[in-house]
């Protein structure tokens, strides 16, 4: 019998197919021999629904997903259910890290109907691109509470069909709620930062770390903020939280001991169990924190999970051109967690009479502790000492030769911008504290790898993978690679890359910047949406806005441009109201005032000691930088800094501490300005 609907769609010239396999994104071309009709996103699904009469079903996922995968194998790998969404919807499928800027407008809308975020994302729009209900994962029948999918979406396009008024009001409501501005506030000052961090404090763990409950997750962005907070106040409590929760972070089995890198959460209060996604931001960020704990404390655990993180990304994440991958799925063999997984006689068939020292160390018993199978981990022992690290590491290395047998979970090569600027920053960061030029240069290979692959003249694509790339890139692309190239010249000097950064900056200015002193997502030349989000909120990276100040901040600190500093102003106080009202999701946006409260400027003059001027300049790098924000001024000074005029004494290089429109005492020996610094 034939189909009437799929009649008039040939009619009409929309093809009856599946058309995702000549997409970017490895996620979109995952789902390419669905049975489901996908369209990638643009004017002509649209199009498509508009003639048609249809409402559009957008699902919004990503590779590394566990619940978007259950959802594709429990409905859209189904020919009975595809069929009744080919009948009733043009179905859109959307890649939220090749396309945040869509993510962020439907995910709020489905806040603005008072659901739960997560993914998948399903949202239902009008054939104008307006949501009017959605949700997240449904299953194919009723379950957890849920309705079944295909009763669900029947349901949805008879209320559509109807025309009713429900539609146009929601879509109205959700349209108002999405161009809503920021509320006024009054300024933020160090006050507001000193209650920000108590108030987070509050809610912490104070056995397990992060904050309380499960699931959990790393949050850099608060960790950096309690990190700030201790160095701005003095206060061992916010530094104690910090080291608590990368310390049951590090040992915990979100931490892969056997092969390197922290997966993206745990989904239990302890870190035991993670959902085994491993994502490239999470690791980029936690590496620069975990640089600047093993600086206070000497940890020598911080500095192993440093150096097997990098093993891992240098190992397993590098995709094109030094460029870093953005993450790897949680399943293999169709299980999540799978190739992560150990029972004792497969460690006995690898490590013989050594299995049970392993075994011990390692929480690897009979029972398991996930499933019937255990999660390394070392909750219960803490990090090793030296002498049982002698005795581990070998052991890991032998399981890891083995693990490296099984199935891998997919790896998703589509190369982001924005994530590996936060990666090279990390990196930078780690290699500049603890003395490793091998990971600057690792950084610096990433930073080029990005330019070739995105870069077209000064703007920025967001992403890129085999040959082709999305374009133009996001105010969160320019952002993080500005902070990139600041961070990478802190530990090279390498003047080229303020010249870089300062392009970008003028990028952001002409296509992004609004006219209350925010920064849109998207650039005004990209492709229209529905709205042009600017906001602030941090998900599990800091938000376009809170990248962009810092990076703001930070040109300011190493040009002495005052331009700068005013547009940074601007944006944190458009953003005071918003701030003031949620902490917890301005994290990043506090941090980056905490760098522009707590600028500093290290200058230094070398005058005909050029030796000693590196000396000073080495002391500058390896200083912990988090709460203690600087940079080096080595020539050049403009007129009207407060060190314009400033010499070298006797002969010697000098370098001078500028803070709030005054500088130190001159400083020539090394050590003495290192004790400067801690302050």
């Amino acid at each position: 019998m034939t189909d009437p609907t799929r009649e008039r769609e040939a009619e009409n010239g929309w093809p009856a197919a599946n058309l995702l396999a000549g997409e970017v994104s490895p996620y979109l071309i995952q789902h390419a021999d669905n049975p489901v009709h996908w369209r990638p996103w643009g004017e002509a699904a649209f199009a498509e629904a508009r003639a048609l009469g249809k409402p559009v079903l957008l699902s919004v996922g990503y590779a590394a997903c566990h619940w978007c995968h259950v959802m594709a194998h429990e409905s859209f790998e189904n020919p009975a259910v595809a069929a009744v969404m080919n009948r009733l919807f043009v179905n859109i499928k959307v890649d939220r890290e090749e396309r945040p800027e869509i993510d962020q407008i439907y995910m709020n809308a489905l806040h603005a109907l008072g659901e739960q975020g997560g993914w998948p994302l399903t949202m239902f729009l009008t054939a104008e691109g307006e949501p009017f209900w959605g949700g997240t994962y449904f299953p194919p029948e009723p379950r957890y509470g849920r309705p079944g999918f295909v009763e669900m979406i029947e349901a949805v396009a008879k209320t559509y069909a109807a025309k009713g008024e429900a539609v146009s009001h929601n879509a109205t409501a959700l349209r108002a709620a999405l161009s809503a501005e920021p509320r006024p506030g009054a300024a933020i000052d160090r006050n507001v930062l000193d209650q920000a961090a108590r108030e987070l404090l509050s809610i912490a763990d104070p056995v397990n770390g992060g904050t309380r409950g499960a699931p959990k997750f790393p949050q850099a962005s608060l960790l950096e903020l309690h990190w700030r907070a201790f160095r701005r106040t003095g206060d061992t409590a916010f530094r104690d939280h910090v080291v608590r929760t990368l310390e049951r972070l590090s040992n915990g089995g979100i931490y892969d001991h056997i092969g390197g890198g922290y997966a993206r959460y745990s989904v239990d209060a302890k870190w035991l169990v993670p959902h085994f996604e491993k994502m490239l931001y999470d690791n980029g960020q936690l590496l620069g924190l975990l640089a600047h704990a093993f600086a206070a404390t000497g940890e020598e655990g911080f500095r192993r999970r440093i150096e097997e993180t990098v093993t891992w990304l240098g190992r397993e994440m590098i995709a094109e051109e030094g460029a870093f991958a953005a993450s790897y799925d949680a399943d293999s063999e169709g299980e999540e967690g799978r190739f992560y997984l150990w029972t004792p006689p497969e460690i006995e068939a690898v490590l013989g009479a050594e299995a049970d020292v392993f075994a011990q160390a390692y929480d690897i018993t009979p029972k398991g502790n996930f499933e019937g199978r255990s999660i390394p981990n070392r909750l219960s022992g803490g990090f090793p000492s030296a002498t049982d690290e002698e005795r581990l590491a070998p052991m890991r290395a032998a399981l890891y030769t083995t693990r490296a047998t099984r199935p891998w979970p997919g790896r998703d090569d589509k190369m982001l911008a924005d994530w590996n600027g936060l990666t090279i920053f990390g990196l930078s960061e780690a290699g500049r504290i603890l003395e490793r030029p091998d990971y600057i240069a690792m950084a610096r290979r990433a930073f080029d790898g990005i330019v070739n692959l995105l870069g077209d003249g000064d703007r920025l694509g967001h992403a890129a993978r085999a040959g082709r790339r999305t374009f133009p890139g996001l105010s969160t692309d320019y952002g993080a690679m500005i902070r990139a190239a600041l961070s990478l010249h802190a530990a090279t000097a390498e003047a080229g890359l303020i010249a870089r950064a300062e392009r970008w900056a003028a990028v952001l200015d002409a296509h992004h910047r609004l006219p209350g002193g925010a920064y849109a997502l998207v650039a005004d030349d990209a492709e229209t949406l529905l709205v042009r989000l600017a906001g602030a909120i941090d998900e599990a990276t800091p938000s376009g806005n809170a990248l962009v100040a810092d990076a703001l901040v930070g040109l300011w600190l190493t040009t002495g441009n005052d331009d700068y500093r005013a547009k940074a102003d601007a944006l944190v106080a458009h953003f005071a109201g918003e701030i003031r009202a949620n902490v917890f999701g301005h994290a990043g946006l506090l941090n980056a005032l905490d760098t522009r409260l707590a600028a500093e400027q290290v200058v230094i003059i070398a005058g005909d000691d050029a030796a000693g001027a590196r000396h000073l300049a080495a002391r500058v790098e390896r200083a912990p930088r988090l709460g203690r924000s600087f940079a080096i001024v080595r020539e050049g000074v403009p007129e009207g800094h407060p060190a314009a005029g400033k010499t070298a004494i006797a002969g010697r290089a000098t370098a001078y501490v500028c803070r709030d429109g005054a500088c130190s005492l001159p400083i020539s020996e090394p050590d003495a300005l290192a004790e400067a610094l801690r302050g």
